[in-house]
């Protein structure tokens, strides 16, 4: 058993089609579109009463059949086969519903539903055959004919003729729609992807700063030595670092306020050094091994998201390895990318706590944002980290 068929034209199905609902305007035109014809057999009809004074009453009836298929014609958008087939039978008695006849037809034939017109259109030729041929067969009956199923053909093709214009103006409305909503829709990713960069960038900042104010204020309650010299110095660089820490979450708002790109704070490769003497005054033990040529060369988005990864690994390693060196590796160059390695010790029989292995995904997410590589591994009792960045020379 074969499914039925499904007559379409640029996408439309011809068995549901519904043409647009025409507004005032569109409806008073398609009366206008049956005036012409009713007015140029009214101009017959008053001729012919003019001559022929006891053809009043044929003329009147021939009129408010007219009027009629004109009301009729009102209800075609719901009855549109329907309405045609009665106002095509009127134009058997009355010459002035040709008028609205047209437009029913038209109308119908918009539809493209043959089984439909083609019966409508027979119908209506018979009537035009009939009507001209009641006082007999003429020379003038054959014209009337003739010029009658030009006619005919004629709004045949200017209907479907009409459908296929309504078929494409529709399709290109639907694809402009779709290209707007297609436009819209990147523009919100644009905006989704900035918003989520910035949300890395302010827990980038936020990690770091706070995981130092944390190992500070440890210090502060755990050591019992401290001078009092010592004491404020820890109390100083607390402070410090809780002033930083909002001076940079303010820049990070402020641009998440202005939908504008990301402008503070942007560090860079050079300011890891600065970074890696906070920590070390902060009391984490790192080692750098820094071996990066041509520095100056390295673009500025790559050298950034270099920074931050540092910064990150950093901090991971105050949060799950405390108290523990850090070995830190820096190496490229143009043409052959950028290395960052870090490794700390391995805590045994500690657990993850909260957030852990966040950092690690914040991690893999810059470096794919940075078109680079991350891995990691416990090798020989120690957490090794290796992020290769891409580095054209």
């Amino acid at each position: 058993m074969t499914a039925p068929a499904v007559h379409t034209l640029f996408g439309v199905d011809d068995r549901t089609y519904e043409p647009p609902e025409p507004d005032r305007a569109g409806t008073a035109l398609r009366y206008l579109c049956a005036a012409p014809t009713m007015l140029f057999y009214g101009a017959t009809l008053v001729w012919m009463v003019a001559h022929y004074p006891d053809r009043l009453t044929t003329a009147l009836a021939d009129v408010a059949l007219g009027v009629a298929g004109l009301v009729v014609m009102w209800w075609r958008r719901r009855w549109p086969w329907q309405v045609a087939l009665v106002i095509v039978l009127l134009t058997a008695f009355s010459d002035t519903a040709n008028g609205p006849a047209q437009v029913a037809y038209v109308s119908l034939c918009t539809h493209r539903r043959w089984r439909q017109i083609v019966p409508v259109a027979a119908l209506w030729w018979l009537c035009l055959a009939g009507r001209s041929a009641w006082n007999g067969v003429t020379q003038p009956t054959v014209v009337t004919l003739v010029t009658g199923t030009a006619v005919l053909g004629g709004l045949t093709v200017f209907g479907l003729y009409l459908r296929t214009w309504r078929d494409l103006a529709a399709s290109r409305n639907e694809a402009a729609r779709t290209a707007e909503r297609e436009q819209l829709q990147r523009i919100e990713r644009a905006r989704l992807a900035e918003r989520v960069r910035i949300a890395q960038e302010m827990h980038d900042v936020l990690a770091h700063r706070i995981s130092l104010l944390a190992m500070l204020a440890g210090g502060l309650a755990y050591r019992g030595d401290l001078t009092p010299e010592e004491t404020r110095a820890t109390a100083l660089a607390i402070q410090e670092n809780a002033h930083q820490s909002m001076n940079e979450l303010r820049a990070v708002l402020g641009t998440l306020r202005r939908d504008g790109g990301l402008e503070a704070p942007q560090p860079a490769l050079a300011q890891v050094e600065a970074l890696l003497e906070e920590v070390r005054a902060a009391g984490q033990r790192v080692e750098m091994d820094d071996a990066v040529q041509r520095r100056d060369l390295l673009p500025a988005q790559t050298a950034r998201h270099a920074y931050r990864i540092v910064q990150e690994a950093l901090t991971n390693a105050r949060k799950h390895a405390p108290g523990s060196r850090v070995t830190a590796e820096l190496r490229g160059r143009p043409g052959q990318g950028l290395r960052i390695r870090v490794s700390n010790p391995v805590p045994s029989g500690t657990a993850a706590g909260p957030g852990g292995r966040l950092g690690l995904v914040g991690l893999a997410e810059r470096t794919r944002m940075a078109g680079g590589t991350i891995s990691h591994t416990v090798r020989d009792g120690r957490f090794v980290l290796d992020v290769r960045l891409p580095w054209e020379a």
